[in-house]
This record gives structure tokens, C-alpha cells and sequence, in this order.
């Protein structure tokens, strides 16, 4: 279970007194804040809001999103605890997996050709966030072959949101597109091994060896390592060196020349606008502060 993280939601009053954690008066009140920061919250593109599902199917989805490694996000709310949010959340997922021309079709009105070309469709995502779960809640995503989130959120006063990860499982429909212990899973480029090979192999281990919830998405230009949202991409090993990109704030870091780099606003495969530059398992030791940060921030 991740600690609690709290998301300001009204930038307009930045004095800070001590609030007691409640419930939302209305599940609306809960959706409406996430959909508005979505990205920030969650690390997924706003696509749509109660999304109808036709007249056959009979239902409308709460939340359609875009997450960060291309794979398509349905969110589903719960003003308190709901023993159904999975149930229905899934039965949504089913429909969404029958529907994808329909789903690229809105990806590219709301985001683009690109985007839409794009689309992991291994790996669709379930984020149920609700008030609290049961730990039959907890037991039955573990059974599921999908990739499920389930969180906790408590309001803080009038602007701030807490968010708390419950538990986080990945789905098993494409293992061998997710995990393949081989150079961290990374580009089949030297397959015979070597030093930076082995060097992608040791920064895998400290990666998902942070903490618990570590999810590992394969993309074909890197490897993403999620809790809730991304907290570093890890690219095919170079000749010399292998890249990784973190989601900590290069403006509260010491740069290191030759070590880390300031890559916001810069094209690069993955996600997160601190570059580190790693040639040796030493520089893997320097930089392990730095893959807690950006753990931490996720």
C-alpha cells in the first residue's frame, strides 16, 4: 500500500490549517475533481466523461483516459465503499476491448493521429477510487487477468484531494510483451550480454525492488516502471551507456555533467524530465537516491 499523497485542487488559497479527512457529499463531486486534473492525479489524458456505451450495452463509463505508456484507462468512482465498482468496472473493460475501433476513433479526435497510433492495447487499465475496499475487494483483483488500481481518496478541506493506492495489480493477457528478464526486458540488442546488459539488469532489480506495486509496461523504444503513474522509463542499453528517465524535478536536483541532464521540453523515448546517464554499476549506486525520489513522487 503507497502512503497517502495530497494534490492541491484550488491553487487560489495557499494558507495551509489543520482539516479532518471526509468523504465527498456526492460521487459527481469526486469525478469532477479528478477528471479536471487527471494528468496530474493519475498520469492519464482526460479522453471523456460518461461515456455511453450504446443503447445494447445499456451503461455509461464515468471516465475515459489515455496513460502515460499509450494504454487505454477506464475510471470508475465510488462516493464510499461499493462492492460492485469492480464488477462494473470490468464489465466496462469487456466492452472496451470489443469496441477499439471506437476507442482509436476518439483517441484521435481528442488527441491525434498520433496518439491513436500508439495504442498499447495489451495492457488497458482498471482505476476504481473510491471512499474504501473491502479486502474481498483487495482478494478479487489478484484473481483477474486485467490490470486493476484500486484508490482510496479522502478531501481535505476545500482544495486538497489525498489519493492512496490499495492495492495495484498487473494483468497477465500478454506476459511475454510485459516481462522478459533479459537486459531489463529491454531491445533484443546484444542478446550474447555484456556490460550494459548487465548494468539494464541491475537497474530492473532496484527499480522494482523500491517498494511494493511495481509495475513494469514494455513499449518497443523503453521500458516503463509504474506505481500509480510513471516513475521511470529505462531504454534499450546503448554501446556505452543506458538511459533512464525519472519523474523527480531536475530543478531540485545538482546536476551532474555527464551523469544527469535537464531534458524538459527535449523529445526522448519515456517518461519524466530527469535524464541519468548510467556506464558502470557505480553510477547505478550514485543514482539511487535519486530512483527513490521520483518512486516517492509517484
Amino acid at each position: 500500500m503507497s502512503g497517502l499523497k495530497l494534490f492541491r485542487t484550488d491553487t487560489t488559497n495557499s494558507g495551509m490549517t489543520e482539516v479532518m479527512p471526509r468523504l465527498a457529499e456526492i460521487e459527481a463531486d469526486v469525478q469532477g475533481l479528478v477528471e479536471t486534473h487527471m494528468e496530474t492525479l493519475l498520469g492519464v489524458r482526460f479522453l471523456a466523461s460518461e461515456y455511453s456505451t450504446g443503447p445494447v450495452h445499456g451503461g455509461r463509463i464515468d471516465s475515459l483516459g489515455l496513460d502515460e505508456n499509450g494504454s487505454p484507462v477506464i475510471v470508475e468512482y465510488k462516493r464510499g465503499t461499493d462492492a460492485g465498482v469492480i464488477n462494473q468496472g470490468l464489465f466496462y473493460l469487456a466492452w472496451l476491448m470489443d469496441h477499439r475501433a471506437e476507442f482509436e476513433h476518439l483517441v484521435r479526435d481528442r488527441l491525434g493521429g498520433t496518439a491513436a497510433s500508439q495504442l498499447l492495447w495489451s495492457g488497458p487499465r482498471l482505476i476504481c477510487i473510491a471512499g474504501d475496499f473491502t479486502r474481498y475487494d483487495v482478494h478479487a483483483v489478484r484473481e483477474h487477468r486485467r490490470s486493476i488500481d484500486l484508490v482510496r481518496y479522502r478531501l481535505f478541506g476545500s482544495d486538497l484531494l489525498g489519493l492512496e493506492t490499495v492495492a495495484s495489480v498487473t494483468g497477465h493477457a500478454a506476459p511475454a510483451k510485459r516481462v522478459r528478464h533479459r537486459g531489463a526486458g529491454l531491445s533484443p540488442v546484444r542478446k550474447q550480454g555484456g556490460p550494459m546488459v548487465e548494468l539494464a539488469d541491475a537497474v530492473d532489480e532496484a527499480l522494482v525492488g523500491l517498494g511494493d506495486g511495481v509495475t513494469r509496461v514494455q513499449r518497443k523504444q523503453y521500458r516503463a516502471y509504474r506505481r500509480l503513474r510513471n516513475f521511470a522509463s529505462v531504454c534499450p542499453p546503448q554501446q556505452t551507456k543506458l538511459l533512464v528517465y525519472l519523474k523527480a524535478d531536475p530543478k531540485e536536483v545538482d546536476l551532474v555533467p555527464g551523469f544527469t541532464r535537464d531534458v524538459t521540453g527535449l523529445g526522448h523515448h519515456g517518461t519524466g524530465d530527469l535524464e541519468l546517464q548510467l556506464r558502470t554499476e557505480r553510477d547505478l549506486e550514485r543514482a539511487r537516491d535519486l530512483l527513490r525520489l521520483s518512486y516517492a513522487a509517484a
